[in-house]
């Protein structure tokens, strides 16, 4: 496994090889899927060396995987998972050429459409999702009432959901339909929490009709229609390597 350098966790290795997230390798490890040397390994934080033979299911890790980066916009009706066990599409199966095995990066709900990442990168995956990296995701929303930039207010500050107060989002009404008395707001947050633009605009008094998210970090959707999906220019992964997620072009 020439691309062991020195010793390197377990669970990193599985991740890079583009077997899972590094949380899905902790996964296998602690199910007894994995083994070093013949030998099965359930703890976590074992370390293996470039001359070690790393083995998930049996089979062994010959090398890792050419990372590959994809950009989707997500269509309603599609599951943001591998697999699925009620049978609904994944957004797997919209990726049905893509010869690696990626995963995405974060989830959007059912029923939520717009950008979202996927990858075998394990590294760059987990670094995303991590609270301290603050990636922006831009959502619009498509809610019910005539919302007014005084009514989002207490979103900017943060607002309590199910004991969890949310960091300061920045919000703002693109436009109100009187005779439908529907409003679109831009809604801006880093956190990521189950159903989190929903309970947000809910707890606001503004229930959530559509939701799509517009960007994730720097990445946006343009060229792009629903069921879309492209790779990753190069500059756009140096920048993802280099941390550098702010869309320069956004004045906020």
């Amino acid at each position: 496994m020439s691309e062991i350098q020195n010793e390197e966790r377990l669970q990193k290795v599985i991740a890079q090889a583009g077997l899972a997230s590094r949380r899905g390798a902790e996964a296998l490890i602690v199910e007894g899927r994995v083994s070093v040397n013949g030998q099965q390994v359930k703890e976590l934080g074992t370390k293996v060396r470039r001359s070690d033979t790393v083995a998930v299911d049996g089979v062994p890790i010959e090398g890792r995987e050419r990372l590959v980066y994809y950009l989707l916009n997500k269509p309603r009706g599609v599951v943001t998972t591998t697999q699925d066990e009620k049978g609904r599409a994944t957004v797997l199966d919209i990726l049905d050429d893509v010869s690696q095995r990626v995963y995405p990066v974060g989830r959007l709900d059912y029923d939520t459409t717009g950008a979202l990442l996927l990858t075998n990168d394990g590294t760059i995956a987990n670094e995303l999702m991590h609270p301290k990296s603050k990636v922006d995701k831009v959502y619009i929303a498509k809610v019910k009432g005539m919302a007014t930039e005084n009514d989002l207010l207490p979103l900017k500050k943060g607002v309590m959901i199910e004991g969890h107060k949310t960091q300061p989002a920045r919000v703002s009404v693109e436009s109100v339909d009187k005779t439908k008395k529907t409003s679109m707001v831009k809604l801006i947050i880093h956190e990521g929490k189950n159903h989190q633009v929903k309970n947000m605009l809910a707890k606001v008094g503004f229930p959530v009709e559509k939701l799509k998210r517009e960007q994730y970090a720097f990445l946006d959707l343009v060229g792009l229609q629903p069921g879309e999906y492209r790779k990753l220019t190069n500059a756009e992964v140096s920048r993802l390597k280099a941390k550098d997620y702010k869309n320069y072009r956004r004045k906020h």
